[in-house]
């Protein structure tokens, strides 16, 4: 197929190229200094190559229509026939007008120069409108019922944790991606926040959303449209994908079930990395900030770049330092990913208290028992 849509834009060109040698409309000119019979060859030669300028500005024009949506071809075409009507129409109460108030080189300018003015304006609203055209109006005639857009909607969450580039970039996640302008308003608004870590969560989703719009193989549009009636953010996300019967892309795990009830399908990425093996494999080393107290006595809680908990045993006293971990656990749920740790210096102990008695290894079998029961209650209360 493509073979032969080359064959035919080829042909188009060579025979434009043909009919500008043999017609020669530089035939009678002497503007360029072409006079006289021994500049015939030049003149058909200049004629070819007007014509092959014509066929190349043609394909290009072609090939760049072909992209363009039903639609939005309908709308341009409406659009530029009713500027055209509108210049004509303005052109005759210029031409009626007596040559003494406007002289008849004037009259023509401003009648051409209308004819391209209301012609330009009529073809790009037309075109920008297009969209917004009801086709099943026409009776079926244009609709094109089997195409249909892949409308894929970026939640906030998603934005700053930041995966959603890394999967948009292997061609996992295809269609368009569309970013509400209002999810942008609530991105700056968390990047500039008085809170240190909203703010860095903030500015790592700006940062996010500009290498997704700097990747060309991407189809991102920002959207303008909102809902004033709507406050919250999720209500309007809810909304935004009925009206475009679109996919919300998130994290939000509340956001996620609100979705569904509504009738809205959702991609979770969470989800999807609970189906994938984990970065982070139990026995692996870390190093994190311990940025406040757990919920279980002595533990202490770090955040990774991507909001990611980390629950590290025994580190109360290192509130506000930074400390070497060894990953226990990692628990992926709907509601996020959590990792599990402990002290560094701890795991050296544990390995010698694994070569004692029987009644010890018991006492280490319960403290390990009792671990496990706190990780899991942790869960619970993120999944309730």
């Amino acid at each position: 197929m493509k073979l032969d849509v080359l064959i035919i834009r080829i042909a188009f060109v060579g025979l434009l190229v043909l009919l500008g040698y043999v017609l020669n409309p530089f035939e009678h000119t002497s503007r360029f200094g072409l006079s006289g019979a021994n500049d015939q060859a030049t003149r058909h030669i200049l004629s070819a190559g007007l014509g092959l300028i014509v066929g190349l500005l043609i394909i290009a024009f072609e090939l760049r229509v072909r992209r363009a949506s039903l639609k939005t071809l309908i709308g341009a075409a409406i659009g530029s026939i009713l500027g055209i009507v509108g210049a004509f129409l303005i052109g005759v109460l210029i031409s009626i007008q007596e040559e003494s108030a406007v002289s008849a080189e004037m009259q023509t300018f401003l009648t051409i120069s209308l004819a391209f003015f209301m012609g330009y304006i009529g073809l790009m609203v037309g075109a920008a409108k297009g969209e917004y055209l009801d086709l099943s109006a026409l009776g079926g005639i244009f609709s094109d019922k089997n195409v249909k857009r892949d409308y894929k909607i970026l939640d906030t969450s998603v934005i700053i944790d930041g995966r959603i580039a890394d999967v948009s970039e292997t061609g996992f996640l295809g269609g368009t991606l569309i970013i509400p302008n209002f999810i942008l308003a609530e991105l700056q608004q968390v990047a500039d926040s008085a809170d240190s870590s909203k703010r860095q969560r903030g500015r790592r989703g700006l940062d996010m959303l500009q290498r997704l719009r700097n990747n060309s193989k991407l189809d991102i549009q920002i959207l303008e449209q909102d809902f004033p009636a709507v406050k919250e953010v999720d209500l309007k996300l809810i909304e935004l994908g009925r009206q475009l019967d679109a996919v919300i892309v998130t994290n939000d795990f509340n956001l996620n079930k609100v979705s569904q009830l509504r009738g809205v399908s959702v991609l979770n990425i969470n989800e999807l990395a609970n189906a994938l093996k984990p970065v982070v494999l139990p026995g692996e080393a870390m190093r994190v900030f311990v940025l406040k107290e757990g919920k279980e006595y002595n533990q202490g809680v770090a955040y990774l770049d991507d909001g990611t908990m980390v629950v590290v045993d025994n580190a109360r006293r290192l509130i506000g330092k930074t400390a070497d971990i060894a990953v226990t656990s990692v628990l992926q749920t709907t509601a996020g990913k959590m990792i599990f740790g402990r002290l560094w210096e701890e795991k050296n102990e544990e390995h010698s208290e694994s070569n004692m008695g029987v009644h010890d290894s018991r006492s280490l079998g319960f403290r390990k028992a009792t671990r496990e029961l706190r990780q899991t209650t942790i869960i619970e209360e993120l999944d309730g």
